[in-house]
């Protein structure tokens, strides 16, 4: 169907639908759910109830802003990366700011014989390595530590990326989150009081998220051992103490004034 334009004399088509393949691929930019890409689930469904797509992104670089790198970070990935291991995928590891614990890797259900470990201390190899990976798909989780990248260097990898069939995760200091990133998926992580990680997703497509998350991430698969007194072991001296004790301590109070007197 067409319209006449009143003032023109050329017909002005109107708009048709957009087909159904390419209306599912349109993302909007007041939607959270980004377009249609590999997602994998965090483990965490608090967090993937904030994540675009309900989970980690593949084909995307995303940014983990740690306070304390070398733990917090396995803390947060360990359970994404424990199925993707359990069903054969390899984890490439370039210069972690600390090697990861072999001992608490198998405390977590990982099996450590799937991770390989690329040593480069210049930033400049650090970045040759994570690209090369990006471009090969080598693997199918890459995390590269990257404290001294720039901008148009992450916007590199961010292209290389795009490309990459796997998750890639690049740790930066927590103090890098006030400067700009071309990673579409930022999230922020610091130690809250027990076990919790404090987590916040800093940049998503979509709208902004407000509240951080409180994630009970227990290292080494130590819930297991934990009783429920120990799980929160903050509330340990907030507990009242009981009346027994009181009896208890008062009488051997009164025991020791009456054996000692002179000591008042």
């Amino acid at each position: 169907m067409e319209l006449q334009h009143p003032s023109q004399n050329t017909a002005i088509p109107m708009a048709q639908p957009l087909p159904t393949h390419v209306a599912a691929s349109l993302w909007r930019a007041d939607e959270l759910r980004s377009p249609p890409t590999a997602v994998h689930p965090s483990g965490w469904a608090a967090l993937d109830a904030e994540l675009p797509g309900g989970g980690w992104p593949g084909m995307a670089v995303t940014e983990l802003l740690i306070s304390q790198p070398g733990t917090l970070e396995w803390r947060l990935l360990a359970p994404a990366l424990r199925p993707i291991v359990a069903a054969g995928g390899e984890v490439a590891v370039v210069a972690p700011a600390r090697p990861p614990s072999m001992e608490g890797l198998v405390q977590d259900g990982i099996e450590p014989d799937r991770f390989w470990r690329y040593r480069a201390e210049e930033p400049a190899r650090r970045l040759w390595v994570t690209e090369q990976l990006l471009r090969g798909n080598a693997c199918e989780v890459l995390i590269a530590w990257l404290p001294q990248v720039r901008q148009e260097q992450l916007r590199r990898l961010q292209v290389c990326a795009s490309g990459f069939e796997g998750l890639c995760f690049l740790v930066r200091p927590a103090h890098a989150l006030k400067d700009s990133s071309p990673a579409p998926l930022r999230v922020s992580a610091t130690l809250a009081s027990d076990w919790d990680l404090r987590v916040r997703v800093a940049k998503r497509r979509g709208t902004v998220h407000e509240q951080d998350l409180l994630l009970p991430a227990y290292a080494g698969g130590i819930s297991r051992v934990l009783t429920p007194e120990l799980m929160h072991p903050s509330r340990l001296d907030d507990r009242p103490i009981p009346i027994e004790a009181h009896d208890a301590v008062g009488s051997t109070q009164s025991s020791a004034r009456q054996q000692n007197p002179a000591a008042h």
